[in-house]
């Protein structure tokens, strides 16, 4: 039987390289994006490798979501894999400076989106049973404080209790969650955060040889082809050139 995964997000970034992934490995795809044009062009090359079924929607519609799940082409009513992907990042000031309005959009996206592609899809992945795979997309963010990550890092932080909490609702079920945490990685996400600012997205990544879209999408490959006895809980990754600094003392 062929394996069906479902990925969020999947214009841009980690969604794209994992869509390209899957489909080189034969797995059939349901993709989800807001940029039509970008979407389309996406599910036609990859047609030409699989069976990819795209739905031009925005993850924070619930009632476009719920929608578009229902009407599901019989050849993915059972999925293999949901990988949660889309998400975003919007500003690195400090919380004194931020827009309430990027607050909410990264609450709606991070963590409302995230929800209800998940609740909708959990009939279809407990059909499957045994060896299904819930991958949701977290962040270091989530682990780790840093200057202007507060709500962005919040979100992640309840991707990551999300995550564990569902694993024990989902015990018996043979449905196995997963939640991945990133550092560094070059990707159109922080052209986003940046409000298109090329050269601060630039500086960020100079020198400093960061992830990749294709190294997340590999490892997400390898968590979903894992025996079905194994559950991989958490794993955070990132690059060799990054890690943690001491704390912060503000002297007078």
């Amino acid at each position: 039987m062929t394996s069906t995964v479902f990925i969020t997000g999947a214009t841009s970034g980690f969604g794209e390289a994992c869509a390209r992934r899957f489909a080189q490995a034969g797995w059939s795809l349901v993709l989800t994006g807001r940029r039509e044009e970008r979407l389309n062009a996406l599910c036609a090359e990859l047609s030409k490798e699989t069976l990819v079924h795209g739905l031009v929607l925005d993850v924070r519609d619930r009632k476009a979501m719920e929608q578009a799940i229902a009407g599901l082409p019989p050849e993915f009513d059972k999925l293999t894999g949901l990988i949660n992907n889309a998400g975003l990042a919007l500003g690195a000031d400090p919380a004194p400076k931020c827009d309430l309005d990027d607050w909410d959009t990264m609450v709606d996206t991070n963590i409302k989106g995230l929800m209800y592609s998940t609740r909708l899809l959990l009939p279809r992945l407990i059909a499957h049973g045994r060896g299904a795979s819930i991958l949701n997309v977290g962040s270091v963010a989530g682990d780790y404080p840093y200057p202007g990550s507060h709500v962005y890092g919040g979100t992640k932080a309840f991707v990551k209790q999300f995550s564990l909490s569902l694993r024990c609702d989902l015990q018996g079920t043979g449905v196995r969650v997963t939640n991945i945490e990133p550092g560094l990685c070059e990707s159109e996400f922080s052209l986003v955060r940046f409000g298109g600012d090329q050269a601060r997205y630039d500086a960020t990544y100079a020198g400093a040889e960061p992830l990749q879209p294709q190294d997340i999408a590999e490892t997400i490959f390898w968590v979903l082809n894992q025996p079905p006895h194994v559950n991989i809980n958490s794993l955070e990754l990132m690059p060799v050139s990054q890690a943690w600094s001491g704390f912060s003392i503000h002297r007078k």
